[in-house]
Order: structure tokens, then sequence, then C-alpha cells
């Protein structure tokens, strides 16, 4: 029986367009119907990038291709998108209609492919999962077709790695994310290969992924299909480090995790560990006298309506870093069943004093309804998207947009996670009380 979902937080299996858009030089096209480019750029979207939004080439599949297939199409689409755009690689992926009608995507790249061009595919078809599941399937489908074949050589690179942390675009604070963890995972000893955004070094770093030493994983679930993929290719060792790291004690830790699985140089990682930290909590003192002053009108409580990695990552945070208390705790990304017992343990411990309970639910009315009908009612701090603005209003709420749809929030470089991240989650969070004082 289906279910209508109020207030989507994620796209189909189509949206991983977006991570294609996050590789430098790199172009999707697309092999589905009029429209769902575009429905997906409204939701996790955020400008057009080198080659994204309606820039994307696409097939318009219609009737007629249903009926007859619509290969020559796509065929056709491919080479006008390798006469019209400058890319370095080039990614077709499918739509319901194409995947329905079972069109051989894979003899279109092979024919491309044969004859010199970097073209590659992946089944990306709407109704078989959501952006989180098609983001490890695309970037498997780029691992497989395109650096086996112009892999870097050299072999095992001592202390290169590649990091698999967010979600690009579904993520509205990726390319910040990624780029303060290549920072700090340099500045203890590492060269990190992040693969998406600004501070990627786009195909060459795609091409260096079997030299590495060994693969990070900084998310929940979402990439651990990657590094397991890596492992069994290449025989790529991989950490786990099951959220995204916020602030002080979170960096930290993943720090010296990293540390001690890549057997670093410990001194050189204590050494960098203890500037940034020095650093952090020199911030914090100086909100001492604030946090005296108005420590009646802050937030007590905080309502996470986030996906896993940014629920756990941020709670953690806020509890242990700023003092906000948990209250319902709503994880939105339809984590598959055999990781949810995993991010359970993690809102168990939060602290060493503290717990708070999770539901994992995808729809964003009843969710709403949830939080309405608490009954606590000390100011409260809701961690949610775009979708959330009514019900911090009625809330009398402060509200942190964290997740898509963002709409109220221009995103250019700003990132969350790790000791930049940490200190940008605070003036973000108290610009909002301030502003509600007048």
């Amino acid at each position: 029986m289906s279910k209508v979902i109020e207030q989507p937080r994620y796209s189909c299996a189509l949206g991983a367009e977006q991570t294609v858009v996050a590789i430098r030089r790199a172009v999707p096209v697309l092999h589905s119907g009029p429209g769902c480019c575009n429905k997906i750029t409204s939701l996790i979207g955020q400008g057009e990038a080198y080659a994204g939004g309606s820039t994307i080439p696409c097939t318009n599949s219609n009737e007629r291709d249903v009926v007859f297939g619509g290969v020559d199409k796509l065929r056709s689409v491919v080479k006008g998108a390798l006469q019209v755009i400058d890319a370095d690689l080039y990614v077709i992926l499918t739509g319901c209609t194409a995947s329905i009608v079972g069109d051989d995507i894979d003899s279109v790249a092979q024919e491309f492919r044969s004859a010199g061009k970097p073209v590659v595919c992946a089944e990306t078809g709407g109704f078989k999962t959501n952006n989180y599941r098609s983001h490890e399937t695309v970037v498997n489908a780029v691992i497989d077709q395109y650096v086996d074949a112009h892999r870097a050589e050299g072999g095992v690179q001592k202390g290169l790695v590649n990091v698999f942390a967010t979600v690009p675009y579904q993520d509205p604070y990726w390319n910040g994310n990624l780029a303060e963890l290549k920072r700090v995972l340099d500045g203890i000893g590492l060269k990190a290969n992040i693969l998406f955004g600004q501070e990627s070094g786009g195909l060459p770093e795609w091409k260096n992924i079997p030299n590495a030493e060994f693969n990070i994983v900084a998310s929940s679930w979402v990439g651990l299909g990657i590094a397991e993929h890596l492992k069994k290719k290449y025989g790529t060792p991989y950490l786990h480090f099951p959220y995204l790291p916020v602030g002080g004690l979170e960096t930290s830790r993943f720090l010296r995790q990293v540390a001690e699985f890549g057997k670093l140089d410990k001194k050189r990682a204590e050494d960098f560990i203890g500037r940034e930290e020095r650093k952090f909590y020199s911030f914090l003192e100086r909100m001492a006298d604030f946090l005296l002053e108005f420590r009646y009108g802050l937030p007590r409580r905080f309502y996470t309506i986030l996906d896993a990695s940014y629920a756990v990552g941020f709670a953690k945070y806020l509890v242990n870093e700023l003092g906000i208390l948990p209250a319902r705790q709503f994880v939105v990304d339809n984590t598959p069943e055999e990781f949810r017992d995993e991010v359970r343990g993690e809102f168990a411990h939060l602290s060493d004093r503290r717990s708070a309970p999770v539901e994992f639910e995808t729809d964003g009315g009843v969710i709403q309804q949830k939080i309405r009908e608490d009954e606590n009612k000390t100011r409260a701090l809701i961690l949610g998207s775009g979708w959330d603005r009514d019900l911090a209003k009625d809330l009398n709420a402060d509200l942190l947009i964290l997740s898509v749809p963002v709409e109220y929030r221009l995103v250019l470089n700003c990132g969350y996670a790790g000791y930049n991240g940490g200190l940008r989650v605070i003036e973000d969070l108290y610009d909002r009380v301030l502003g509600t004082y007048r």
C-alpha cells in the first residue's frame, strides 16, 4: 500500500545527479522524463555549479520511448553533450521510465568508452531507492568504469586517505564540511582525498583512489558501501567514525581514532589537536559573559529532525559542550534497518549522564505533530529544514536550518564539521537568539 509522505527531506534515486555535479568538471546525462531534474534541483540543488541545474543534458523521455525504447535518443544526447560541454567525465543516469523499460545504458556507455570518451553509467531509477543509497551506487560506478582504467601509478602511498563523509547537496553544507575535514586530517599528517567540491583536486584525486593507505567513513551509514567495495576491490582497509564530528570534543576524538588506526606520528597529531583545542576553547571562554547575561532566554532543549550523521553529531555537541538538553530526536534519512541499532546506541550514550530516545520517521508532518504535542514549554531549539519555519514560529522556538530544503538561507562555503564548524554553530545559533531581543 502506497503512502504519501509530507514534507520530504530527501529525493528519489535520481538525486544522485548532484553527486556528479559535485565532482569538478563532471556532468550528469539524464535518461529520464522531462521535469525530473528541475524537481530534484528545487529540493536539494544550490546553484548550477559547473554543469548542473538547467544545463544538465536530458533525453526527456516520452511515450514513444516507452514503446520503442530510448537507447537511440540517449546515444544522440550523449554525443551532443560531448560536443557542447567541456567536461572531464560524463555520467549517464536513468530515471524511472528508462529503468522500467530496461534500456541498455551499459552498452551506450561502453560504446563511447571504446571510442576513448570518459563516459560511465549507473542505474538510478527514482523508484528503486533514495539519493543516499544512489550516491553510493554512482561513486562505485565511477570507480569501476573510470578509475580502474585511469588509475594513477605508484601503488599505495603512505598517508593518503579517501574520505567519505557526506552526500553533496543533500547536505547543504557539504562543501564546507569536507573542506574542514580535509584541513584537520592534513593537520595530523595525512593527505586527504575528499573527491568533491572546491578543495578537491577533481578527477586526478579520483584516479588516486586505489593508492590510498586507508579510507575514512565519517558518517552513520552512507559511504560504508563504498568503503566495503574498495576493500574488496583493492584491499584497502577503512575506519568507520559513525557520525559527523562537530566541535572540540568530537573532532579531537575523531582525529585520535584516525591517528591510532593509521599508526601516525602521535606527537604530531597531539600537537595539532592541542593547538586547535586551545583556539576553539578560547572563543568559548569569550562567551561566558554572554551566557551568564542571557541564561534565562537561551534554548534549554533541542529537537532534531535530521539525517543520522547530523543528528548524532549535533546532539553530542549540544549536550556536551553547550549544555542544551535533548528533547525528542527524529532521524529522517530512512536509515536501513541494519544500521539503526548503532544509531540508537549513539543516542543512548550522548554523554556519561545523558541519553535520548530516537525515532526513525520520514514523514515531516508526523514529526511536526509529535513536537507540537510535547508539553514541555521551556524555550526550544529545532534543528531541521526550511519546512520547519512555521513550526518554530508557532512554538516560539529557535530554528537552525541544517537540512534540505534550505530555502531561507544562502549557502556558499559554510560548514559545521570540525573545530571551525563548532564555532559556526555557536554563531548561527545565538545570532538567532539575539535576534529575538529588542
